[in-house]
């Protein structure tokens, strides 16, 4: 019998690269989606020589309109199904929403929010009628708080809502497939190791956080993969965003709000304060 298959976009670094480890150890095979070809490769090659799974390496940017398509297309031609999916491919918008082009926005909304739409539409008919799927959309931690103009700042302002998005669809499918063993799972890490904040220009200030702000990727995939099992429509990774997201639950929203734009000032202060001692 062939082994699971689990797509993942955004598979070569951060939490896809974790994603993929975790789900080659659990003994599924890869549709890894990425731009960066190469790095698919090692990947793929790793984890066959580790976990003895074999690996689809799809390279794809999916800020294009039609990539959702071609890779589904490009599985099936491969005589694979697909009974995961890791919506994780990702990037941020820096600059306030005045400061930026709609091009770029666009962009942002075809990578951030239609390619998982489209994706999630393509696979869950099959799992569906084989009364077996497991999706996992990466939101953020961002949709659960008080908006901060420093995260937007370097996220960019459509970033909170396209994350809030992402719970809600989570938690609708969860609704939908009641009964049929089809699991949906939003998870909401908060800032986490990886390239994404030196790809948007915030290494300096996410730098200056104390540490127990910061997560370990492969934590984040572990809390996902064990969230989807159970069908937990959101999860939140780490024991400080439980506590923040737990309190925001529970405070009144102005509170919230001062609480997070404090928060926001001191580590401004704080990468400022390096900035001009280097």
């Amino acid at each position: 019998m062939a082994r699971k298959l689990v797509l993942i976009t955004g598979a070569s670094s951060g939490i896809g690269d974790a994603m993929a480890r975790q789900f080659a150890a659990k003994g599924w095979d890869l549709a890894l989606v990425a731009r960066r070809e190469d790095r698919l490769k090692d990947l793929a090659a790793e984890m066959k020589a580790k976990n003895g799974v074999d690996s689809l390496v799809i390279p794809a940017d999916l800020s294009r309109p039609g990539e959702p398509e071609r890779i589904f297309a490009e599985i099936e031609k491969a005589g694979r199904q697909i009974d995961g999916l890791v919506n994780n491919a990702g990037a941020g918008q820096p600059g306030y929403f005045t400061e930026t082009g709609w091009a770029d926005q666009a962009r942002f909304l075809e990578l951030m929010v239609t390619s998982y739409l489209k994706l999630i539409h393509l696979v869950l008919p099959g799992m569906e009628e084989r009364k077996f799927g497991r999706i996992i959309n990466v939101s953020s931690v961002s949709a659960l708080l008080p908006v901060s103009p420093g995260h937007t700042r370097f996220s960019g302002t459509i970033y909170p809502g396209a994350k809030s998005l992402l719970i809600k669809v989570s938690q609708s499918l969860k609704a939908e497939m009641i009964g049929k063993n089809v699991h949906a799972t939003a998870v909401c890490p908060g800032y986490t190791w990886s390239e994404f904040h030196d790809v948007n220009g915030a290494r300096q200030s996410v730098s200056q956080l104390p540490s127990y702000w910061m997560l370990k990727a492969e934590d984040v995939a572990a809390t996902a993969y064990d969230a989807v099992e159970r069908n937990k429509a959101v999860s939140v990774p780490g024991a400080w965003y439980k506590f923040m997201t737990g309190l925001m639950r529970v405070l009144p929203d102005p509170v919230g709000e001062w609480l997070i734009a404090q928060q926001a000032r001191r580590a401004m202060k704080r990468a400022q304060a390096t900035q001009a001692a280097e």
